[in-house]
């Protein structure tokens, strides 16, 4: 826990009980604050899709509203936060049976700037990238979570077990296979190519 979170920690616990509109909208308008970013880029991971994971994010926080009674039970609010952004993503990739069609890139190039990097290379990146997620999505699902949550979100094993609702040795035994079968398909395809 960083030294930011452990004074957000610290805040968030002392605040009084939320007794008007006004005192809920400041602790949510701090959650949002500090973890809207962290719970976009765990709803994309999950869903490829940018305005499905916007939307994720509000529900995430909607539901934060609805359960505001429980916010000062709450330890960790990051990974409170995530859970219900995973579970939120995950529930709606199930809904859609489909998986989302990758952005395309001829529109992707059109939105890039050339400050630092030229369009072509910035593409390229993309692409590489683009390779890389669908061959993670290509991971069994406990694999995946899991990789995705410790190399996309950067959490501890034991944050990914309380939201994964496991222990943290079969994270890190998931997170080595993860890795292992990603690999090895890195590996057929450079074979293939």
């Amino acid at each position: 826990m960083s030294t930011l979170e452990a004074q957000a920690a610290v805040w968030f616990y002392t605040q009084p009980v939320l007794n008007t509109q006004e005192d809920t909208g400041a602790v949510i308008t701090s959650l949002v604050a500090e973890y809207a970013t962290m719970l976009y880029r765990v709803a994309f991971s999950v869903t490829r899709n940018a305005a499905e994971a916007e939307d994720i994010v509000q529900d995430t926080f909607l539901r934060v509203l609805r359960h505001q009674e429980k916010v000062r039970e709450i330890r960790d609010p990051r990974v409170w936060l995530v859970r219900i952004a995973w579970n939120l993503a995950l529930d709606r990739k199930r809904r859609a049976k489909t998986r989302p069609e990758t952005e395309d890139l001829d529109n992707h190039a059109r939105q890039l700037t050339a400050t630092e990097r030229l369009a072509e290379d910035e593409v390229i990146s993309s692409q590489e990238c683009a390779r890389i997620l669908d061959l993670i999505d290509r991971l069994p699902d406990k694999e995946r979570q899991a990789l995705l949550l410790s190399a996309v979100e950067e959490l501890s094993t034991a944050e990914i077990a309380s939201i994964c609702s496991t222990t943290e040795s079969s994270i890190r035994s998931r997170i080595f296979r993860a890795r292992k079968e990603l690999a090895l398909l890195l590996a057929r395809e450079r074979g293939g190519q």
